[in-house]
Protein backbone atom coordinates (compact mmCIF):
# COMPACT_ATOMS: atom_id res chain seq x y z
CA UNK A 1 0.00 0.00 0.00
CA UNK A 2 1.46 3.41 -0.68
CA UNK A 3 0.85 5.91 1.58
CA UNK A 4 0.61 9.89 0.83
CA UNK A 5 2.79 12.60 2.48
CA UNK A 6 0.39 13.09 5.65
CA UNK A 7 1.08 8.83 6.08
CA UNK A 8 -2.91 8.64 4.59
CA UNK A 9 -3.30 6.10 1.97
CA UNK A 10 -3.88 7.14 -1.58
CA UNK A 11 -5.51 3.94 -2.18
CA UNK A 12 -3.02 2.30 -4.76
CA UNK A 13 -0.42 -0.49 -3.82
CA UNK A 14 2.56 -1.42 -4.94
CA UNK A 15 2.31 -4.92 -7.05
CA UNK A 16 4.94 -7.41 -5.84
CA UNK A 17 5.70 -9.75 -9.08
CA UNK A 18 7.94 -13.31 -8.62
CA UNK A 19 10.88 -12.51 -10.07
CA UNK A 20 11.51 -14.38 -13.30
CA UNK A 21 14.44 -16.01 -14.61
CA UNK A 22 17.49 -14.77 -16.18
CA UNK A 23 16.58 -15.30 -19.65
CA UNK A 24 12.89 -13.51 -18.78
CA UNK A 25 14.38 -10.50 -16.93
CA UNK A 26 16.91 -9.91 -20.17
CA UNK A 27 13.68 -10.21 -22.34
CA UNK A 28 11.87 -8.08 -20.18
CA UNK A 29 14.58 -5.21 -19.94
CA UNK A 30 15.56 -4.97 -23.62
CA UNK A 31 11.27 -4.72 -23.58
CA UNK A 32 10.85 -7.91 -26.07
CA UNK A 33 7.61 -10.14 -26.10
CA UNK A 34 7.57 -12.45 -23.34
CA UNK A 35 5.44 -15.66 -23.62
CA UNK A 36 2.26 -16.16 -21.85
CA UNK A 37 2.17 -15.15 -17.86
CA UNK A 38 1.89 -17.00 -15.16
CA UNK A 39 -1.17 -18.16 -13.69
CA UNK A 40 -2.48 -15.42 -11.36
CA UNK A 41 -0.64 -12.87 -13.46
CA UNK A 42 -2.46 -12.41 -16.35
CA UNK A 43 -4.27 -8.52 -16.88
CA UNK A 44 -1.79 -7.30 -15.03
CA UNK A 45 1.55 -5.34 -17.35
CA UNK A 46 4.47 -4.75 -15.33
CA UNK A 47 5.20 -1.54 -13.98
CA UNK A 48 7.18 0.64 -16.54
CA UNK A 49 5.85 -1.46 -19.29
CA UNK A 50 3.87 0.11 -22.52
CA UNK A 51 -0.05 -0.23 -20.94
CA UNK A 52 0.83 -0.88 -17.54
CA UNK A 53 -1.99 1.74 -15.89
CA UNK A 54 -1.92 1.26 -12.76
CA UNK A 55 -4.63 3.77 -11.24
CA UNK A 56 -6.81 2.06 -14.05
CA UNK A 57 -6.93 -1.35 -12.76
CA UNK A 58 -10.14 -2.61 -11.08
CA UNK A 59 -9.69 -1.52 -7.29
CA UNK A 60 -12.41 -3.69 -6.26
CA UNK A 61 -11.23 -6.97 -7.99
CA UNK A 62 -10.97 -9.76 -5.37
CA UNK A 63 -7.47 -9.98 -4.78
CA UNK A 64 -7.09 -6.77 -6.48
CA UNK A 65 -4.30 -4.37 -5.93
CA UNK A 66 -6.95 -2.16 -3.76
CA UNK A 67 -7.58 -4.84 -1.64
CA UNK A 68 -5.70 -4.73 1.87
CA UNK A 69 -7.55 -8.32 2.78
CA UNK A 70 -5.92 -9.39 -0.37
CA UNK A 71 -4.45 -13.08 0.48
CA UNK A 72 -2.66 -15.14 -2.15
CA UNK A 73 0.80 -15.29 -1.15
CA UNK A 74 2.10 -14.51 -4.64
CA UNK A 75 1.44 -11.08 -3.97
CA UNK A 76 1.77 -10.76 -0.43
CA UNK A 77 4.34 -7.95 1.07
CA UNK A 78 8.06 -9.52 1.60
CA UNK A 79 8.58 -7.62 4.75
CA UNK A 80 5.35 -5.50 5.94
CA UNK A 81 8.02 -3.11 7.40
CA UNK A 82 9.14 -2.00 4.43
CA UNK A 83 7.42 -1.43 1.82
CA UNK A 84 10.28 -1.52 -1.11
CA UNK A 85 12.10 -4.86 -0.11
CA UNK A 86 11.35 -7.11 -3.09
CA UNK A 87 11.00 -10.75 -2.62
CA UNK A 88 13.92 -13.30 -2.92
CA UNK A 89 14.82 -14.96 -6.07
CA UNK A 90 15.40 -18.58 -5.88
CA UNK A 91 17.45 -18.64 -9.06
CA UNK A 92 20.16 -16.24 -7.94
CA UNK A 93 22.68 -17.27 -5.41
CA UNK A 94 23.01 -16.02 -1.72
CA UNK A 95 26.20 -14.17 -1.12
CA UNK A 96 25.79 -15.28 2.17
CA UNK A 97 25.80 -18.94 2.02
CA UNK A 98 29.02 -19.77 3.55
CA UNK A 99 29.77 -22.30 0.16
CA UNK A 100 29.60 -19.54 -1.93
CA UNK A 101 32.12 -17.26 0.30
CA UNK A 102 34.51 -19.97 0.13
CA UNK A 103 34.44 -20.59 -3.31
CA UNK A 104 34.77 -17.32 -4.25
CA UNK A 105 37.88 -17.15 -1.46
CA UNK A 106 39.27 -19.95 -3.31
CA UNK A 107 39.00 -18.16 -6.60
CA UNK A 108 40.44 -14.76 -5.64
CA UNK A 109 43.48 -17.22 -4.34
CA UNK A 110 43.74 -18.66 -7.64
CA UNK A 111 44.39 -15.42 -9.58
CA UNK A 112 46.84 -14.45 -6.76
CA UNK A 113 48.94 -17.43 -7.44
CA UNK A 114 48.82 -17.05 -10.82
CA UNK A 115 49.55 -13.80 -11.35
CA UNK A 116 52.49 -14.81 -8.83
CA UNK A 117 53.56 -17.09 -11.60
CA UNK A 118 53.32 -14.89 -14.26
CA UNK A 119 55.34 -12.53 -12.58
CA UNK A 120 58.21 -15.29 -12.65
CA UNK A 121 57.19 -15.69 -16.12
CA UNK A 122 58.14 -11.87 -16.75
CA UNK A 123 61.82 -12.00 -14.68
CA UNK A 124 62.92 -14.63 -16.78
CA UNK A 125 62.18 -12.87 -20.07
CA UNK A 126 64.21 -9.73 -18.40
CA UNK A 127 66.60 -11.46 -17.19
CA UNK A 128 67.13 -13.47 -21.05
CA UNK A 129 67.02 -10.00 -22.21
CA UNK A 130 69.53 -8.39 -19.89
CA UNK A 131 71.95 -11.64 -20.24
CA UNK A 132 72.63 -10.56 -23.68
CA UNK A 133 73.78 -7.12 -23.48
CA UNK A 134 76.88 -6.47 -25.16
CA UNK A 135 79.72 -6.05 -22.36
CA UNK A 136 81.85 -3.35 -22.61
CA UNK A 137 85.99 -3.95 -23.48
CA UNK A 138 88.06 -4.37 -20.00
CA UNK A 139 91.03 -3.65 -21.76
CA UNK A 140 94.19 -1.43 -20.66
CA UNK A 141 93.42 1.39 -22.43
CA UNK A 142 90.03 1.82 -20.92
CA UNK A 143 91.19 1.78 -17.00
CA UNK A 144 93.05 4.46 -17.43
CA UNK A 145 93.02 7.68 -15.67
CA UNK A 146 93.12 11.17 -16.18
CA UNK A 147 93.90 13.87 -13.94
CA UNK A 148 92.57 17.67 -13.97
CA UNK A 149 93.11 19.79 -12.13
CA UNK A 150 90.71 21.86 -9.81
CA UNK A 151 91.16 25.95 -10.13
CA UNK A 152 91.26 27.34 -6.44
CA UNK A 153 87.92 29.12 -5.80
CA UNK A 154 89.44 32.59 -5.07
CA UNK A 155 91.40 32.24 -8.26
CA UNK A 156 87.53 31.53 -10.38
CA UNK A 157 85.58 33.77 -12.22
CA UNK A 158 85.49 37.54 -11.26
CA UNK A 159 88.54 37.05 -9.20
CA UNK A 160 90.86 39.38 -10.84
CA UNK A 161 93.11 41.68 -8.43
CA UNK A 162 93.95 43.80 -11.27
CA UNK A 163 91.29 45.44 -11.98
CA UNK A 164 88.87 47.51 -10.12
CA UNK A 165 84.83 46.39 -11.30
CA UNK A 166 84.06 49.53 -13.44
CA UNK A 167 80.20 50.82 -13.32
CA UNK A 168 80.37 50.60 -16.73
CA UNK A 169 80.34 46.72 -16.74
CA UNK A 170 77.76 46.71 -15.08
CA UNK A 171 75.39 49.27 -16.46
CA UNK A 172 72.24 48.09 -18.15
CA UNK A 173 71.64 49.30 -21.81
CA UNK A 174 69.26 52.44 -21.87
CA UNK A 175 65.77 51.22 -23.80
CA UNK A 176 65.13 52.63 -27.27
CA UNK A 177 62.46 55.85 -26.54
CA UNK A 178 59.33 55.19 -28.08
CA UNK A 179 59.30 59.02 -29.21
CA UNK A 180 62.12 60.37 -30.86
CA UNK A 181 61.69 63.65 -29.10
CA UNK A 182 61.38 62.63 -25.96
CA UNK A 183 64.59 62.63 -25.19
CA UNK A 184 66.30 61.28 -22.06
CA UNK A 185 63.61 62.16 -19.85
CA UNK A 186 61.43 60.18 -21.39
CA UNK A 187 63.29 56.88 -20.87
CA UNK A 188 64.30 57.75 -17.40
CA UNK A 189 60.80 57.27 -16.60
CA UNK A 190 60.14 53.76 -17.99
CA UNK A 191 59.66 51.62 -14.62
CA UNK A 192 61.61 48.75 -16.26
CA UNK A 193 64.55 50.35 -17.12
CA UNK A 194 64.33 51.91 -12.98
CA UNK A 195 64.32 48.12 -11.85
CA UNK A 196 67.56 46.89 -13.74
CA UNK A 197 69.25 50.10 -13.46
CA UNK A 198 68.66 49.21 -9.50
CA UNK A 199 69.73 45.81 -9.70
CA UNK A 200 72.82 46.66 -11.46
CA UNK A 201 73.87 49.11 -9.04
CA UNK A 202 73.63 46.35 -6.19
CA UNK A 203 75.35 43.96 -7.99
CA UNK A 204 78.68 46.12 -8.63
CA UNK A 205 78.19 47.03 -5.30
CA UNK A 206 78.44 43.75 -3.82
CA UNK A 207 81.67 43.07 -6.52
CA UNK A 208 83.62 45.80 -5.38
CA UNK A 209 83.08 44.57 -1.51
CA UNK A 210 84.21 41.07 -3.04
CA UNK A 211 86.65 43.00 -4.98
CA UNK A 212 88.31 45.02 -1.65
CA UNK A 213 87.65 41.93 0.60
CA UNK A 214 89.88 39.88 -1.60
CA UNK A 215 92.50 42.85 -1.75
CA UNK A 216 92.61 43.10 1.70
CA UNK A 217 92.71 39.56 2.55
CA UNK A 218 95.80 38.60 -0.08
CA UNK A 219 98.26 38.88 1.88
CA UNK A 220 96.98 37.34 5.26
CA UNK A 221 98.18 34.19 6.65
CA UNK A 222 94.84 32.31 6.33
CA UNK A 223 94.70 32.90 2.54
CA UNK A 224 98.32 31.74 2.30
CA UNK A 225 97.89 28.67 3.81
CA UNK A 226 94.55 27.27 2.36
CA UNK A 227 96.39 28.30 -1.18
CA UNK A 228 98.82 26.04 0.19
CA UNK A 229 96.43 22.79 1.60
CA UNK A 230 94.77 23.48 -1.53
CA UNK A 231 97.77 22.64 -4.03
CA UNK A 232 98.53 20.16 -1.63
CA UNK A 233 95.46 18.17 -2.71
CA UNK A 234 95.89 18.72 -5.83
CA UNK A 235 99.55 17.37 -6.20
CA UNK A 236 98.12 14.44 -4.26
CA UNK A 237 95.15 13.65 -6.79
CA UNK A 238 98.23 14.00 -9.67
CA UNK A 239 100.37 11.81 -8.09
CA UNK A 240 97.54 8.92 -7.47
CA UNK A 241 96.80 9.33 -10.83
CA UNK A 242 99.94 8.78 -12.08
CA UNK A 243 100.64 5.67 -9.38
CA UNK A 244 97.79 4.09 -10.52
CA UNK A 245 98.73 4.42 -14.54
CA UNK A 246 101.85 3.54 -13.40
CA UNK A 247 100.96 0.42 -11.58
CA UNK A 248 98.59 -0.61 -14.71
CA UNK A 249 101.49 -0.68 -17.12
CA UNK A 250 103.42 -2.83 -15.12
CA UNK A 251 100.17 -5.19 -15.15
CA UNK A 252 100.20 -4.59 -19.08
CA UNK A 253 104.10 -5.08 -19.65
CA UNK A 254 103.48 -8.27 -17.14
CA UNK A 255 100.06 -9.34 -19.29
CA UNK A 256 102.56 -9.12 -22.34
CA UNK A 257 104.85 -11.48 -20.82
CA UNK A 258 101.99 -13.87 -20.46
CA UNK A 259 102.45 -14.06 -16.72
CA UNK A 260 99.70 -15.72 -15.25
CA UNK A 261 99.09 -13.61 -12.28
CA UNK A 262 98.82 -10.77 -14.71
CA UNK A 263 96.45 -12.19 -17.03
CA UNK A 264 93.80 -14.30 -15.06
CA UNK A 265 93.91 -10.68 -12.89
CA UNK A 266 92.47 -8.99 -16.24
CA UNK A 267 90.51 -11.55 -17.19
CA UNK A 268 88.57 -11.44 -14.07
CA UNK A 269 88.12 -8.18 -14.03
CA UNK A 270 86.52 -8.03 -17.48
CA UNK A 271 84.20 -10.66 -16.41
CA UNK A 272 82.98 -9.19 -13.77
CA UNK A 273 82.37 -6.16 -15.39
CA UNK A 274 80.33 -7.89 -17.96
CA UNK A 275 77.77 -9.14 -14.69
CA UNK A 276 76.57 -6.05 -14.67
CA UNK A 277 73.52 -5.89 -16.33
CA UNK A 278 72.42 -9.19 -14.27
CA UNK A 279 73.37 -8.15 -11.02
CA UNK A 280 70.51 -9.74 -9.41
CA UNK A 281 71.37 -13.18 -11.11
CA UNK A 282 74.43 -14.83 -9.13
CA UNK A 283 76.84 -16.32 -11.67
CA UNK A 284 80.51 -15.54 -10.81
CA UNK A 285 83.10 -16.35 -13.21
CA UNK A 286 86.78 -17.42 -12.22
CA UNK A 287 89.67 -17.33 -14.67
CA UNK A 288 92.80 -19.80 -14.58
CA UNK A 289 95.51 -19.35 -17.23
CA UNK A 290 97.97 -21.80 -18.30
CA UNK A 291 100.83 -20.40 -19.45
CA UNK A 292 101.80 -23.44 -21.45
CA UNK A 293 99.16 -23.87 -24.33
CA UNK A 294 98.30 -20.30 -23.36
CA UNK A 295 94.63 -20.86 -22.72
CA UNK A 296 92.38 -19.82 -20.50
CA UNK A 297 89.93 -22.15 -18.31
CA UNK A 298 87.12 -20.22 -17.09
CA UNK A 299 84.59 -21.53 -14.32
CA UNK A 300 81.46 -20.53 -14.71
CA UNK A 301 78.61 -20.71 -11.63
CA UNK A 302 75.29 -21.40 -13.20
CA UNK A 303 72.15 -20.43 -11.91
CA UNK A 304 70.31 -22.72 -9.68
CA UNK A 305 67.15 -24.75 -11.64
CA UNK A 306 64.60 -23.10 -9.22
CA UNK A 307 65.03 -20.20 -11.09
CA UNK A 308 63.04 -21.12 -13.81
CA UNK A 309 59.47 -21.76 -13.59
CA UNK A 310 57.63 -25.11 -13.35
CA UNK A 311 54.69 -23.91 -13.63
CA UNK A 312 52.37 -21.90 -15.93
CA UNK A 313 49.42 -21.20 -12.96
CA UNK A 314 46.33 -22.47 -11.38
CA UNK A 315 43.25 -23.36 -11.95
CA UNK A 316 40.45 -23.92 -9.51
CA UNK A 317 38.68 -27.55 -9.59
CA UNK A 318 35.01 -28.04 -9.81
CA UNK A 319 35.71 -29.51 -5.86
CA UNK A 320 37.13 -26.47 -4.83
CA UNK A 321 40.47 -27.25 -4.84
CA UNK A 322 43.04 -25.29 -5.84
CA UNK A 323 45.45 -26.85 -8.70
CA UNK A 324 48.61 -26.27 -9.88
CA UNK A 325 49.37 -26.53 -13.42
CA UNK A 326 52.65 -27.52 -14.42
CA UNK A 327 54.87 -26.85 -17.50
CA UNK A 328 56.05 -29.47 -19.54
CA UNK A 329 59.61 -30.89 -18.59
CA UNK A 330 61.19 -30.25 -22.00
CA UNK A 331 59.72 -26.56 -22.17
CA UNK A 332 61.35 -25.94 -18.47
CA UNK A 333 64.76 -27.64 -19.25
CA UNK A 334 64.58 -25.28 -22.76
CA UNK A 335 64.22 -22.11 -21.29
CA UNK A 336 67.26 -23.22 -18.56
CA UNK A 337 69.72 -23.97 -20.78
CA UNK A 338 68.59 -20.52 -22.72
CA UNK A 339 69.44 -19.00 -19.77
CA UNK A 340 73.02 -20.52 -19.27
CA UNK A 341 73.79 -20.37 -23.16
CA UNK A 342 73.53 -17.03 -22.84
CA UNK A 343 75.69 -16.50 -19.63
CA UNK A 344 78.53 -18.51 -21.22
CA UNK A 345 78.49 -16.37 -24.69
CA UNK A 346 79.16 -13.49 -22.47
CA UNK A 347 81.90 -14.64 -20.58
CA UNK A 348 83.35 -15.87 -24.01
CA UNK A 349 82.68 -12.56 -25.17
CA UNK A 350 83.78 -10.46 -22.49
CA UNK A 351 87.50 -12.67 -22.61
CA UNK A 352 88.16 -12.51 -26.08
CA UNK A 353 87.29 -8.52 -26.40
CA UNK A 354 89.29 -8.03 -23.16
CA UNK A 355 92.25 -9.64 -25.35
CA UNK A 356 93.38 -6.96 -27.59
CA UNK A 357 96.81 -8.41 -27.74
CA UNK A 358 96.50 -11.72 -28.28
CA UNK A 359 97.94 -13.76 -25.53
CA UNK A 360 95.54 -16.30 -25.86
CA UNK A 361 95.25 -19.01 -27.82
CA UNK A 362 92.20 -20.43 -26.59
CA UNK A 363 89.48 -20.32 -24.06
CA UNK A 364 87.73 -22.93 -22.05
CA UNK A 365 84.80 -22.71 -20.58
CA UNK A 366 83.30 -25.15 -17.77
CA UNK A 367 79.47 -24.35 -16.67
CA UNK A 368 79.39 -25.91 -12.91
CA UNK A 369 76.00 -26.12 -10.83
CA UNK A 370 76.77 -26.19 -7.45
CA UNK A 371 73.86 -27.41 -5.59
CA UNK A 372 73.33 -27.46 -1.51
CA UNK A 373 74.45 -30.42 0.01
CA UNK A 374 75.80 -32.06 -2.83
CA UNK A 375 79.61 -33.89 -2.75
CA UNK A 376 80.67 -32.23 -5.77
CA UNK A 377 79.07 -29.68 -8.54
CA UNK A 378 77.65 -30.94 -12.14
CA UNK A 379 79.13 -30.09 -15.03
CA UNK A 380 76.60 -29.04 -17.61
CA UNK A 381 78.74 -26.95 -20.46
CA UNK A 382 81.53 -27.27 -21.56
CA UNK A 383 82.68 -25.67 -24.65
CA UNK A 384 86.82 -25.42 -25.63
CA UNK A 385 86.96 -22.76 -28.65
CA UNK A 386 90.54 -21.51 -30.44
CA UNK A 387 90.95 -18.01 -30.92
CA UNK A 388 89.97 -19.00 -34.93
CA UNK A 389 86.86 -19.74 -33.74
CA UNK A 390 85.94 -17.33 -31.49
CA UNK A 391 87.09 -14.40 -33.98
CA UNK A 392 84.58 -16.40 -36.65
CA UNK A 393 81.88 -16.86 -34.45
CA UNK A 394 79.48 -13.56 -33.47
CA UNK A 395 78.82 -14.63 -30.21
CA UNK A 396 76.25 -11.98 -28.89
CA UNK A 397 72.92 -12.62 -30.14
CA UNK A 398 71.41 -10.00 -32.92
CA UNK A 399 70.12 -6.68 -31.89
CA UNK A 400 66.73 -7.80 -30.91
CA UNK A 401 67.52 -10.96 -28.66
CA UNK A 402 64.64 -11.57 -27.38
CA UNK A 403 61.62 -11.82 -29.75
CA UNK A 404 57.74 -13.42 -29.65
CA UNK A 405 57.51 -16.08 -32.64
CA UNK A 406 53.87 -17.42 -33.21
CA UNK A 407 52.87 -16.35 -29.37
CA UNK A 408 55.37 -18.51 -27.94
CA UNK A 409 55.59 -16.17 -25.69
CA UNK A 410 59.34 -16.25 -23.61
CA UNK A 411 60.26 -19.50 -24.80
CA UNK A 412 61.48 -21.22 -28.13
CA UNK A 413 62.33 -24.22 -29.30
CA UNK A 414 66.30 -24.96 -28.43
CA UNK A 415 67.03 -26.58 -31.39
CA UNK A 416 65.91 -22.42 -32.81
CA UNK A 417 67.52 -20.79 -30.09
CA UNK A 418 70.71 -18.65 -31.68
CA UNK A 419 72.61 -18.67 -28.31
CA UNK A 420 72.51 -22.42 -28.31
CA UNK A 421 73.06 -22.50 -31.99
CA UNK A 422 76.32 -20.49 -31.61
CA UNK A 423 77.63 -22.48 -28.37
CA UNK A 424 77.24 -25.93 -30.99
CA UNK A 425 78.87 -23.79 -33.67
CA UNK A 426 81.94 -23.69 -31.29
CA UNK A 427 81.87 -27.40 -30.58
CA UNK A 428 79.99 -26.92 -26.96
CA UNK A 429 79.01 -30.09 -25.16
CA UNK A 430 75.49 -29.48 -23.49
CA UNK A 431 73.80 -31.23 -21.61
CA UNK A 432 70.11 -32.58 -22.69
CA UNK A 433 68.37 -32.55 -19.36
CA UNK A 434 69.68 -30.42 -16.56
CA UNK A 435 66.47 -31.26 -14.35
CA UNK A 436 67.77 -35.14 -14.52
CA UNK A 437 70.90 -33.93 -13.63
CA UNK A 438 72.47 -35.49 -16.69
CA UNK A 439 76.01 -34.11 -16.97
CA UNK A 440 79.04 -33.53 -19.64
CA UNK A 441 82.66 -34.29 -19.50
CA UNK A 442 84.60 -31.01 -18.93
CA UNK A 443 86.76 -30.51 -21.49
CA UNK A 444 89.12 -29.47 -19.88
CA UNK A 445 90.49 -29.16 -15.58
CA UNK A 446 92.06 -26.18 -14.00
CA UNK A 447 92.97 -27.81 -11.12
CA UNK A 448 96.72 -28.29 -11.57
CA UNK A 449 99.20 -25.72 -11.37
CA UNK A 450 101.37 -27.73 -13.52
CA UNK A 451 99.05 -29.18 -16.19
CA UNK A 452 99.49 -33.07 -17.94
CA UNK A 453 98.48 -34.42 -20.87
CA UNK A 454 95.05 -35.93 -19.62
CA UNK A 455 94.18 -32.32 -18.12
CA UNK A 456 94.48 -30.78 -21.35
CA UNK A 457 91.82 -29.90 -23.86
CA UNK A 458 91.63 -31.31 -27.14
CA UNK A 459 92.62 -27.91 -28.79
CA UNK A 460 95.33 -27.48 -25.95
CA UNK A 461 96.99 -30.27 -26.90
CA UNK A 462 96.74 -29.91 -30.76
CA UNK A 463 98.46 -26.36 -29.74
CA UNK A 464 101.04 -27.26 -27.69
CA UNK A 465 102.00 -30.22 -30.65
CA UNK A 466 101.80 -27.33 -33.06
CA UNK A 467 104.14 -25.06 -30.50
CA UNK A 468 106.71 -27.98 -30.23
CA UNK A 469 107.30 -29.14 -33.55
CA UNK A 470 106.94 -25.24 -34.99
CA UNK A 471 109.72 -24.38 -32.90
CA UNK A 472 111.99 -27.73 -33.71
CA UNK A 473 111.85 -25.69 -37.62
CA UNK A 474 108.28 -27.62 -38.87
CA UNK A 475 106.86 -24.53 -40.81
CA UNK A 476 103.40 -24.51 -42.49
CA UNK A 477 101.29 -26.94 -40.26
CA UNK A 478 98.51 -28.25 -41.55
CA UNK A 479 95.95 -30.09 -38.99
CA UNK A 480 94.43 -32.65 -41.03
CA UNK A 481 92.30 -34.04 -38.13
CA UNK A 482 91.31 -33.27 -34.97
CA UNK A 483 89.64 -35.08 -32.03
CA UNK A 484 89.99 -35.55 -28.44
CA UNK A 485 92.53 -37.96 -28.48
CA UNK A 486 94.99 -36.26 -30.91
CA UNK A 487 95.09 -35.46 -34.03
CA UNK A 488 96.86 -36.15 -37.73
CA UNK A 489 99.13 -33.39 -39.71
CA UNK A 490 101.49 -32.14 -42.60
CA UNK A 491 104.04 -29.96 -42.14
CA UNK A 492 106.88 -28.45 -44.03
CA UNK A 493 111.20 -27.86 -42.88
CA UNK A 494 113.13 -25.87 -44.57
CA UNK A 495 116.53 -27.93 -45.61
CA UNK A 496 118.55 -26.47 -43.09
CA UNK A 497 116.20 -26.62 -40.05
CA UNK A 498 116.32 -29.87 -37.69
CA UNK A 499 112.40 -31.42 -39.21
CA UNK A 500 113.69 -30.50 -43.13
CA UNK A 501 111.16 -31.82 -45.72
CA UNK A 502 107.66 -32.87 -45.65
CA UNK A 503 106.51 -34.53 -42.55
CA UNK A 504 102.93 -36.19 -41.18
CA UNK A 505 102.60 -36.47 -37.72
CA UNK A 506 100.19 -38.49 -35.85
CA UNK A 507 100.13 -36.79 -32.24
CA UNK A 508 98.01 -38.60 -29.43
CA UNK A 509 97.63 -38.50 -26.07
CA UNK A 510 96.42 -41.71 -23.98
CA UNK A 511 98.11 -44.21 -21.48
CA UNK A 512 98.42 -47.36 -23.67
CA UNK A 513 101.53 -48.40 -25.61
CA UNK A 514 101.50 -47.81 -29.49
CA UNK A 515 101.92 -51.15 -31.23
CA UNK A 516 103.01 -52.14 -34.60
CA UNK A 517 99.75 -51.51 -36.59
CA UNK A 518 99.93 -47.43 -35.53
CA UNK A 519 103.43 -47.27 -37.18
CA UNK A 520 102.35 -49.85 -40.26
CA UNK A 521 99.42 -46.91 -40.73
CA UNK A 522 101.22 -43.90 -40.51
CA UNK A 523 104.08 -45.27 -42.85
CA UNK A 524 100.93 -46.07 -45.54
CA UNK A 525 99.66 -42.35 -44.42
CA UNK A 526 103.07 -41.10 -45.76
CA UNK A 527 103.13 -42.50 -48.86
CA UNK A 528 99.56 -41.37 -49.75
CA UNK A 529 101.13 -37.86 -49.28
CA UNK A 530 104.03 -38.21 -50.54
CA UNK A 531 105.92 -36.68 -47.80
CA UNK A 532 109.47 -37.29 -46.79
CA UNK A 533 108.97 -38.46 -43.11
CA UNK A 534 106.28 -39.62 -40.35
CA UNK A 535 106.38 -38.48 -36.97
CA UNK A 536 104.49 -40.42 -34.08
CA UNK A 537 104.10 -38.83 -31.18
CA UNK A 538 102.35 -40.38 -28.03
CA UNK A 539 101.98 -39.14 -24.31
CA UNK A 540 102.97 -42.52 -23.80
CA UNK A 541 105.10 -44.92 -24.80
CA UNK A 542 105.74 -47.32 -27.32
CA UNK A 543 105.56 -51.28 -27.37
CA UNK A 544 108.66 -53.48 -28.42
CA UNK A 545 107.36 -54.28 -31.77
CA UNK A 546 107.33 -50.82 -32.70
CA UNK A 547 110.35 -49.87 -31.63
CA UNK A 548 111.88 -53.00 -33.32
CA UNK A 549 110.14 -52.45 -36.32
CA UNK A 550 111.39 -48.57 -36.94
CA UNK A 551 114.72 -50.17 -36.31
CA UNK A 552 114.54 -51.96 -40.07
CA UNK A 553 115.78 -50.33 -43.31
CA UNK A 554 112.25 -49.95 -44.52
CA UNK A 555 110.88 -48.07 -42.07
CA UNK A 556 113.54 -45.97 -40.36
CA UNK A 557 111.73 -42.83 -42.34
CA UNK A 558 108.94 -43.11 -39.47
CA UNK A 559 110.58 -41.07 -35.89
CA UNK A 560 108.69 -41.91 -32.44
CA UNK A 561 108.72 -39.80 -29.19
CA UNK A 562 107.32 -41.04 -26.07
CA UNK A 563 105.97 -39.10 -23.18
CA UNK A 564 109.32 -38.25 -21.73
CA UNK A 565 110.26 -37.17 -25.20
CA UNK A 566 107.32 -35.05 -25.48
CA UNK A 567 107.82 -33.26 -21.93
CA UNK A 568 111.73 -32.75 -22.73
CA UNK A 569 111.04 -31.29 -25.75
CA UNK A 570 108.07 -28.62 -23.75
CA UNK A 571 110.91 -27.98 -21.21
CA UNK A 572 113.12 -27.34 -23.88
CA UNK A 573 111.49 -25.31 -26.48
CA UNK A 574 109.07 -23.78 -24.63
CA UNK A 575 110.88 -23.19 -20.89
CA UNK A 576 107.39 -24.61 -19.22
CA UNK A 577 107.20 -28.09 -17.79
CA UNK A 578 104.69 -30.61 -18.74
CA UNK A 579 103.29 -33.24 -15.86
CA UNK A 580 103.63 -37.20 -16.41
CA UNK A 581 100.19 -38.27 -17.18
CA UNK A 582 98.28 -39.80 -14.49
Amino acid sequence: MQYSADGQSDGTATVQFPQPGFLASVFRDLGADQGPEPEGAAGRPAPGRPGADPAGDDQSAPGGPSDPNSADPSFAEPNSADPNSAAPNPTEPNPDDPAIAAHARAAALTHHRTLTVHAEHDRLADLLRRAALPVSAMDFESQLRHYEPRPYPADGPGADEGSEPRWEDFAPAEPAAADAEGGASRRLLDSGYQRELAQARLTHQRALREWRTRRAEAGSPAADESRRAHEAAEEARARAVREYNDSLEECRRAYRLAEPAAVESLLERALAAAETATQDLSAPCRAVFRPLTRTAVLDLDLPPLDLVPSLTGYRLAPDGDIVPVPRPPADRATDYLRLVARLALRSLQAADAVDTDEILAGVVLNGWLREPGAVEPLCLLSVDADRDALARTRLLPPETPYEDHDDEGVYADAEQDEALVRLRQLGAAVTPDPYARTVVRPAAQAGATVPAAPDLSANEFAQLVRDLLTRGGLAEWSVRLRGPAGLVATGEGSPGSALPGRWVVWASRDSASVGVEQIETLAEAVREESADRGLRLTTGRFADGALDLTAEESHRHIHLIDGDGVRELARTHLGLPLAAGR
